[in-house]
């Protein structure tokens, strides 16, 4: 029973951001398409936008679903958030403070023109200031000049003001010197979706030992315009326009998977993944499954394990197990932890 409600998440995601979590009801502009904050970009003046996507070789369309919308027809729907966050705390291991476990890439020259896994949900409680995150990224370029898209979800109490679990976006394409940040905080991400996805809380997370809830997650460069597109499932979020990059333009040369943590003033950091050490059990484990990453002609390939390198910075509070591939699973990995004083 359990499995086939796990599948059943799966396969209906989109729901997931279509209803609001009681207690949890976001503000949210209905904005018109062209007049959203990606284009107060200098370099979006004269973009327009990507319709359709050249994806597995078929054309998708975003609001493919016959559900509810958001916003009517024309207008994309943006939340209403702060700026006080745009760059907080960066997602890069030498900020200090940060900690991760994930697996990533190896660096050999191989190109990746994208990248897809099932991340499971969970719900966290953290201190002010703190974050935990479950998120994709797909990086080329030097440090000073680095180019980074950043995708999962996030419990980020500083962000959202709240410890709801939502999924999030980020990128830079300088380094996190004067680019980047947040969803759609500032001019990049062009979001095409009329239901409200980028920042929206999840309805439901796992329940620890019961269930394992999941989401499918892609960023996938388009062959045709060199776009980075979002999807959840098979439904088209938005996308970020080549023009914000210089080094992605090329694919990514790194992709990582897992987590990432930033510990409260006083020095604790918070929990990862479930809050609990990596398990065989995916109900009581924090966990990505089915991972592929796209190859350097588009196709979607599984990740090898001998071009994967397995990082945990404080084993003492995160860890992460690699589960190589099974049929029940694809290519899979357990990880996270309690947090604490892990240092810095």
């Amino acid at each position: 029973m359990a499995m086939a409600l796990d599948i059943l998440f799966c396969l209906s995601v989109y729901l997931l951001f279509t209803q609001g979590a009681q207690g949890n009801i976001d503000d949210y502009d209905c904005v018109d398409i062209y007049k959203q904050p990606a284009f107060q970009h200098p370099l979006l003046k004269n973009h327009k936008i990507q319709e359709t996507f050249n994806l597995d070789g078929n054309i998708e369309r975003s609001n493919k679903y016959n559900t509810q919308e958001h916003c009517p027809k024309g207008t994309v729907a943006i939340l209403r958030q702060g700026n006080e966050s745009h760059s907080v705390h960066l997602n890069s291991d030498e900020y200090y403070g940060q900690h991760f476990a994930t697996i990533e890439t190896i660096t050999d020259g191989t190109v990746h023109r994208g990248a897809e896994a099932e991340i499971s949900i969970h719900d966290l409680k953290l201190q002010n200031n703190q974050y935990s995150k479950s998120q994709i990224w797909l990086e080329n370029g030097s440090a000073g000049n680095l180019n980074s898209i950043q995708a999962g979800w996030a419990v980020h109490s500083r962000l959202y003001g709240d410890s709801v679990t939502r999924l999030t976006i980020y990128w830079t394409g300088d380094g996190y010197r004067k680019t980047g940040c947040y969803n759609t905080q500032c001019p990049g991400f062009v979001v095409v979706s009329q239901k409200l996805f980028l920042g929206k809380g999840f309805w439901g997370s796992s329940i620890y030992g019961e269930t394992s809830l999941t989401f499918n997650i892609q960023v996938n460069q388009d062959p045709n315009s060199g776009n980075w597109v979002l999807q959840i499932s098979n439904e088209v979020i938005g996308y970020w326009p080549k023009e914000l990059f210089t080094y992605l333009n090329k694919g990514a040369s790194l992709v990582r998977y897992g987590g990432n943590t930033y510990l409260s003033p006083d020095g604790i950091s918070p929990p990862m993944g479930n809050g609990h050490f990596p398990v065989a059990d995916f109900k009581k484990t924090a966990h990505f499954k089915n991972i592929v990453v796209r190859d350097s002609n588009y196709k979607r390939v599984y990740v090898e394990d001998k071009k994967i390198r397995r990082y945990a910075d404080s084993y003492s509070c995160y860890r992460v197990t690699y589960w190589d591939y099974y049929k029940s699973t694809g290519v899979a990995f357990s990880f996270g932890g309690p947090g604490g004083n892990c240092g810095v």
